[in-house]
């Protein structure tokens, strides 16, 4: 092996698992531990697997190729599909959550085919949360200390178009005794009554937010402002967080 040029090396170990090669590969020798270190690699093994990222940044292609394989929504049951299931804290004011079919009475369709129910709240405040352990989901201390990756928060909410509502977002990055790192809150958003019942997105990106980050907590919900009794108040859906490449 010691007699190929390097070009046909990283050739080949490109064909090994991206983890083999960290933990096994990386140790072999001296030469192996610089490739894998390297760039070439890993700019090789995202072009093979369709990874596409801009050579102009370039700062870390082994950290761009282990998040862009990661990537997924961090957010559990982000449109009711399993009723409360994975949302913690709930707090239930007035009738309390219900979960209810697209696009529900004087409501509309949402923007994705893919999106088929979502959360309605009452007529006093009911907000519900939930706590994403990152080094759970795999993403490791020095990745997050060092590299700190972009977290994107998204969220969705409307109005019936009947009734007034209010909604909140607060999402917060906490360390591992749970302090606050950094915080991104919203407005409280009013939507009058006679809207026009669409959806709107919101969303908020953190990044150099500095080390010790362990943990997300998303955290949002609202109410009607009419203070009828049933599910009048404001619908999310489709929450959520990416740690983004």
């Amino acid at each position: 092996m010691e007699s190929l040029p390097e070009a046909v090396l990283i050739r080949i170990l490109a064909a090994i698992p991206a983890v083999e090669l960290v933990l096994v590969c990386r140790l072999v020798c001296c030469q192996w531990k610089n490739l894998v270190d390297g760039a070439a690699l890993w700019i090789l093994k995202c072009q093979q697997e369709g990874l596409i990222r801009a050579e102009s940044d370039a700062e870390n292609w082994q950290n761009f190729y282990f998040l862009s394989k990661k990537k997924k929504n961090l957010i559990k049951n982000p449109c009711g599909e399993e009723d409360l299931e994975h949302w913690g804290e709930v707090e239930s004011g007035g009738d309390g959550w219900k979960i209810e079919e697209l696009p529900g009475d004087f409501g509309k369709e949402f923007p994705s085919e893919e999106v088929h129910k979502y959360f309605v709240t009452s007529y006093e405040w009911c907000r519900k949360a939930q706590v994403i352990d990152l080094r759970a989901e795999g993403y490791w201390e020095e990745l997050m200390d060092t590299t700190q990756p972009k977290i994107m928060v998204r969220d969705w909410y409307a109005g019936r178009s009947d009734a007034g509502c209010l909604y909140e977002l607060c999402v917060r990055l906490l360390s591992e005794n749970e302090d606050v790192l950094a915080e991104y809150k919203s407005e409280t958003v009013t939507i009058p009554q006679d809207n026009d019942a669409s959806w709107t997105e919101i969303s908020h990106t953190f990044s150099s937010y500095g080390p010790g980050v362990r943990f997300v907590r998303f955290e949002h919900g609202g109410q009607d402002t009419l203070f009828w009794k049933g599910w009048y108040g404001v619908r999310v859906t489709n929450s959520s967080v990416t740690v983004e490449p």
